[in-house]
């Protein structure tokens, strides 16, 4: 039997927390013929909905798991094979999988490289971590304004089949340190490079989101031996424009119903924010000295006028490393258009009919181009 010639659909881990998922709608039917990154089905975890695309070409054989159905991390979802793969054979090799499946028990992602979560103290902080994988490049992920980790939830694991990925949480936000006494994307800036020395993190491949893409672009800056590659997505500091709307809201709101309203203009699909998302930013929300740790963070990188206060774009081109700007065309918090007449030494991917969260919306995009 060619078995090697089959390939299993199976739940993804999006995300450290994540133990199981729901599926929702397949998008194809049986029998279509899939290439590499085509939408297959639709999936929604505790933290948010999101499209399982294909990660093998082949024809869709069998969909062996029904809409409704909530299944754990590694369960089998579908078939894929040629179409020289008898039914006999597809049947045999879904038996077998059922028969042998074992779903992982929490404990073993704490093994290293599996992406346990971890504390470390940095700069007078302490901040919460992840690490995923053990290649040798380095790779880390810097979360954006009121964000954590599981920002990253479809990147971390994904780029670290080939490299060891790290995800913090920055001070103010996720399990770090919430009495914060400068916001300034510099001091944020500083407490990100102690982390990395404090991991031994000699060069990495830094990747920012809003936010976060501030702070690592002032981290290029100020210590422009610590990045080997920076990469940019919808990020703060390339020029004034901001939804200080959005900003304000985020920190003073306590209704679930205004907060739904706040978070679906993070993406382009509003359908992608589901009440345990809600839920999930509602109970951080109101955890002693978040309200205060944002709000001095906030006014450390927007002014009283309601712009941004620190703009690096004409200290772009002094940048020994490679750039490059990823940015959703939808974007509603900060313009996309910030990626224009940018330095020439700055790559740019404008991706079309994605929104602020370009890295959770099209994941599988913005994957490929980190990797590369």
């Amino acid at each position: 039997m060619s078995e090697s010639r089959i390939v299993a659909l199976t739940m993804p881990k999006w995300g450290l927390s994540m133990t199981e998922g729901k599926v929702m709608e397949w998008l194809v039917e049986e029998g279509t013929d899939l290439s590499l990154g085509d939408d297959v089905l639709d999936i929604e975890t505790e933290k948010i909905a999101n499209t399982f695309e294909a990660l093998d070409a082949g024809i869709l054989r069998r969909q062996v798991a029904d809409p409704e159905d909530v299944l754990p991390i590694g369960a089998l979802l579908g078939v894929i094979a040629p179409p020289e793969i008898t039914e006999d054979e597809i049947e045999a090799f879904i038996v077998t999988f059922l028969a042998n499946y074992v779903p992982p028990e929490p404990e073993e992602e704490q093994e290293e490289g599996s992406g346990g979560y971890e504390e470390l103290e940095a700069n007078g902080y302490h901040l919460r971590y992840s690490k995923m994988g053990t290649g040798d490049k380095v790779i880390l992920l810097v979360h954006g304004f009121g964000g954590d980790a599981d920002r990253w939830l479809f990147t971390q694991q994904p780029l670290s089949s080939n490299a060891t990925v790290y995800a913090l949480d920055l001070p103010g936000h996720g399990q770090s340190t919430k009495n914060i006494q400068d916001g300034s994307v510099e001091s944020l800036a500083k407490t990100v490079i102690a982390f990395m020395k404090a991991l031994d993190i000699d060069s990495a491949q830094l990747v920012g989101h809003s936010l976060g893409g501030a702070i690592a672009l002032k981290i290029a800056l100020i210590e422009p031996e610590l990045v080997s590659r920076l990469d940019l997505i919808a990020s703060a500091g390339l020029g004034p424009e901001i939804n200080n709307e959005y900003i304000q809201g985020f920190i003073s709101t306590d209704s679930r119903k205004e907060m739904k309203k706040l978070l679906q203009k993070l993406v382009a699909d509003p359908d992608l924010v589901n009440r345990s998302l809600v839920n999930d930013m509602l109970q951080f929300k109101r955890t002693d000295g978040v309200n205060a740790a944002l709000k001095t963070i906030s006014t450390g990188f927007i002014g009283a006028d309601g712009s941004q206060s620190d703009i690096m774009k004409e200290e772009l081109h002094q940048l020994p490393m490679p750039v490059r700007v990823i940015w959703g065309n939808k974007d509603e918090i900060i313009p996309s258009a910030h990626a224009e007449s940018l330095p020439p030494n700055v790559e740019v991917k404008l991706l079309d009919g994605y929104g602020h969260l370009v890295q959770l919306e099209a994941a599988s995009d913005v994957n490929a181009l980190l990797a590369s």
